[in-house]
């Protein structure tokens, strides 16, 4: 989670120090944190100012993508990232009426009782969530909000529920008449895909 912040010293921030100390717990490398720190706060590692750039497109199989990241070079970054679906048998093509955004928050539940979906669920609606995930094995909970809200839903269901808020972020989500389960995704296209992944990062 990017750090979005005000101010870039963790002794008078207590969100940075907090993020800082989540990053050096997960054993990320120095330089993605500095990174992070400084995308959080509009400019590049060389100090430049930052801009979004997103990129719709379908990529194989058939699998619709919004790709949004920051850059202090928007033009090569654009160039870049059409070469990259280009390569890996994507065209840029209208996506975005199959998503919708939407703040995603993720609590470690690991440890506390066992997680009560409708209770929970009455808890996130009143604290202004919108839907929410249990995952099986009942170790993380997932909530989804409006992107406005979720700094203030994240600490909220946090402080009500008891849970360890892990991260949030605002996301793009597919609509849930656009969704699809995918059969029999071949190896072939595995690499493909991981490749736009890894190398639009």
């Amino acid at each position: 989670m990017p750090f979005t912040g005000s101010g870039g010293d963790p002794n008078s921030n207590a969100e940075l120090s907090t993020l800082l100390a989540q990053a050096k717990k997960a054993g990320l490398p120095k330089e993605i944190i500095e990174r992070s720190i400084a995308k959080g706060k509009g400019v590049s590692m060389s100090g430049l100012p930052l801009e979004t750039v997103t990129l719709e497109a379908m990529l194989p199989p058939s699998i619709s993508a919004i790709i949004e990241c920051q850059t202090d070079n928007k033009n090569r970054t654009l160039l870049d990232l059409r070469l990259l679906i280009k390569n890996a048998g994507g065209t840029i093509t209208p996506t975005s009426h199959l998503f919708e955004k939407r703040g995603r928050i993720t609590y470690d539940t690991e440890g506390e009782n066992e997680v009560e979906e409708e209770q929970v669920m009455e808890s996130v609606l009143e604290a202004g969530g919108l839907d929410m995930d249990v995952e099986e094995d009942q170790k993380s909970m997932t909530v989804y909000t409006e992107p406005s809200q979720t700094a203030s839903v994240a600490q909220n269901l946090a402080g009500s529920l008891g849970v360890k808020l892990r991260n949030y972020e605002i996301v793009w989500v597919a609509r849930p008449e656009s969704r699809v389960e995918v059969h029999n995704l071949s190896d072939e296209n595995h690499p493909r895909l991981e490749d736009i992944i890894g190398k639009s990062e």
